[in-house]
């Protein structure tokens, strides 16, 4: 079910640390990083919820979701391909906008994926099991060109735009694994027609359609469930956080600690390879620590153990500031990798059990626009933090990011775990013949 999850995620391992990279080799400031990244969070507002409620209300002979995951994968293995080798820099922004677009399209009929087809009491384990897929594709990504540079004979090699051909080849192998692991997911894995496929077809009659989808999109916000709206605060702050490490990490680790002065510098290089090996550590640390979390909720809380857990990501950025030399930056990583599991599990958790029935998909996708609104305005705004307040240090920008995590915590302490609605008597939409989605304990994993 979650294999695809893995490619995704070896696609985004790839864009989060390399597009930053790519931009400063073909010309970008520190301080148009931010504004050339809006793709990212404003492809995520735009594309979430309209493809939850399109995946809410699809049937055919790919099923419900698998359709979404097929036309993403294909889309993004293009972009992939094609983003190492933008010749100018309005390109390579053209194909984040494809890629993340494509990546969207993919990703957000999974998390309502795991809510169809898992009965509740499994679903905290089945977005634990993302949490594994994405550390583990994470960490592939995130190594490939240290491991080109280093194990592969290509080191020396250089594309028409001077990015590493070990980069470039780490994208080929991206849009690979994306394809392959989707495929999978989408050829072994059955999901169950409506049992009432003619209600269904008024259903899609009433949902579908632009002007339908956007009452479905502003229904939704207007009875949305109270533990939404608080976890809300929590997205929005904890995203915010890694963002920034999304924007500056790779070149802060080549400026700021390998002390490059350009682009072009054996340093800078040496510093984007080592930055992608810091990366794949906590992924690698968000691998293994999503086999722990359901056990730290079992302990705690849901509400509690996602505080831990962004407490450790918090104080591991800030403390990069204290680094005595590259190597100790692994120290920090274990930290953010804690965070990282976390935050890709534990809000969905919590929320999963509050929504109401057969509006998963829309729900999730708004749900998304709670982390990609404070990004949108951090792209519109921080450039001008860079340059007036933060001298374009990048690494401050990282700095930054570990107090937005801080910030969180309190808003986290403070969620209340609700239960859904009612069911509906309507069995139109129903993908299984599991009962009302009942409230979950706090504490049960």
């Amino acid at each position: 079910m979650n294999l695809g999850f893995l490619g995704i995620q070896f696609g985004w391992g790839l864009q989060m640390a390399n597009t930053s990279v790519i931009f400063e080799h073909l010309g970008a400031r520190a301080d148009q990083i931010p504004i050339l990244w809006l793709a990212a969070p404003l492809t995520g507002l735009l594309v979430q919820p309209i493809i939850g409620n399109l995946s809410d209300n699809t049937w055919g002979v790919l099923g419900r979701r698998r359709p979404y995951f097929l036309v993403g994968a294909l889309l993004s293995a293009i972009a992939l391909v094609c983003m190492p080798n933008a010749s100018s820099l309005w390109i390579a922004v053209a194909l984040l906008w494809l890629m993340d677009t494509a990546a969207n399209i993919s990703m957000e009929p999974f998390r309502a994926f795991v809510s169809d087809l898992l009965p509740p009491h499994q679903r905290t384990r089945g977005f634990a099991m993302q949490s594994l897929f994405i550390g583990l594709g994470a960490v592939f990504a995130t190594a490939m060109p240290w491991v080109f540079s280093h194990v592969l004979p290509v080191t020396q090699t250089r594309s028409a735009n001077q990015i590493p051909f070990a980069t470039v080849a780490s994208f080929y192998v991206g849009a690979i694994v994306f394809l392959g692991t989707v495929l999978w997911t989408v050829y072994f894995t059955e999901e169950k027609p409506p049992r009432d496929m003619e209600a269904f077809r008024r259903q899609q009659s009433r949902r579908l359609g632009v002007l339908a989808t956007g009452r479905e999109v502003v229904t939704a916000l207007r009875q949305m469930p109270k533990t939404m709206r608080q976890l809300a605060w929590v997205q929005g702050l904890s995203w915010l956080g890694m963002y920034c490490v999304f924007l500056y990490f790779p070149p802060a680790i080549a400026h700021n600690l390998f002390g490059a002065i350009d682009e072009t510098s054996a340093r800078y290089a040496d510093g984007v390879e080592w930055a992608g090996i810091c990366i794949a550590t906590y992924n690698a640390v968000c691998f293994g620590a999503s086999f722990l979390l359901p056990r730290l909720v079992a302990a705690t809380s849901r509400q509690v153990a996602h505080a831990l857990c962004l407490t450790c990501g918090g104080l591991g950025l800030i403390a990069l500031l204290w680094v005595p030399s590259p190597r100790w930056v692994i120290l920090p990583m274990i930290g953010l990798g804690i965070a990282w599991s976390s935050l890709l599990s534990l809000p969905y958790a919590m929320l999963i059990g509050s929504l109401p029935d057969r509006k998963s998909g829309i729900y999730m996708g708004i749900f998304n626009m709670f982390i990609v609104l404070p990004e949108i305005v951090a792209s519109l705004g921080l450039g001008w933090v860079m340059s007036h307040l933060l001298n374009n240090n990048r690494l401050l920008a990282v700095v930054v990011g570990g107090g937005c995590f801080l910030l969180a915590v309190p808003f986290t302490l403070r969620v209340s775990i609700e239960p859904a609605p009612a069911r509906l008597p309507e069995p139109s939409t129903t993908v299984s013949p599991e009962p009302a989605i009942a409230p979950q304990p706090s504490g049960d994993a």
